[in-house]
């Protein structure tokens, strides 16, 4: 999310209610389970998911290299979650009321949505865990994050959750096809950790340390391969970072 310019506090009204999509988002999730990766995606190991917080606000960051990597993590974790999505999702023939029917935040890319932002401050407002992918793009190695994550997450008071996804390319498939006889999908729920007090009011060349600091911890769940421009880890610092 193209934020850099936002460094004003703003106020965000409380009105989402979690209660309001409970039922929809554990039928869709029936599906998922269901049909799928059952039928669609293979899953072969999941690692560290007991650092989901069973309670409170936080941010779920991940890498991104697939379509179905946002629908792997709405799958595993336990809590009904609340991802950030492009707003085109919403305009793709059939699928594009999922989004809508999950309750998906839409964000206008490469531009400051300070919609979206309302939307995310209102669901961590809630005490629920908003998903994000810092890189704003699939990729499949990690490019700069954008310094989103540090503004929600330091705004927020959230803590910060970070996901490494592997084996999502050729997904989804149907069973029998040449995705199925890959290892299938790999992803590990790394420490939770969350920002400084000092740094809830941040400026801009802090939220980018901040935001630097965070995709380095998550550089560190990938295999090197995946890693792009965060693979040097000896460039990592945790200066504005403290572990929960």
């Amino acid at each position: 999310m193209a934020i850099e310019n936002v460094v004003k506090e703003s106020t965000f009204p409380t009105g989402y209610n979690h209660a309001d999509y409970e039922y929809r988002r554990r039928f869709l999730r029936f599906l998922l389970k269901y049909i799928g990766f059952t039928l669609l995606a293979k899953l072969d190991s999941v690692e560290g998911i007991e650092n989901v917080p069973a309670s409170g606000p936080a941010l779920l960051m991940i890498n991104h290299i697939a379509l179905i990597d946002p629908i792997v993590i709405l799958h595993l974790v336990p809590r009904n979650i609340v991802p950030l999505a492009k707003r085109e999702v919403y305009d793709y023939p059939v699928v594009g009321i999922i989004p809508k029917i999950w309750g998906v935040i839409p964000v206008r890319r490469e531009e400051i949505d300070r919609r979206a932002v309302q939307g995310v401050m209102e669901v961590l407002r809630a005490g629920q865990i908003v998903l994000v992918a810092p890189e704003g793009t699939r990729s499949p190695q990690l490019q700069e994050g954008k310094v989103g994550i540090a503004y929600l997450a330091s705004r927020g008071q959230a803590a910060v959750i970070p996901v490494a996804i592997d084996g999502t390319i050729g997904f989804p498939a149907l069973r029998f096809t040449a995705a199925w006889r890959s290892p299938g999908v790999r992803v590990r729920f790394g420490r939770p950790f969350q920002y400084r007090p000092e740094y809830r009011r941040a400026s801009r060349d802090q939220l980018r340390q901040m935001t630097d600091e965070a995709m380095y911890v998550l550089a560190g769940l990938l295999p090197e391969h995946r890693r792009g421009v965060y693979a040097d880890l000896s460039k990592a610092s945790q200066e504005t970072i403290e572990w929960v």
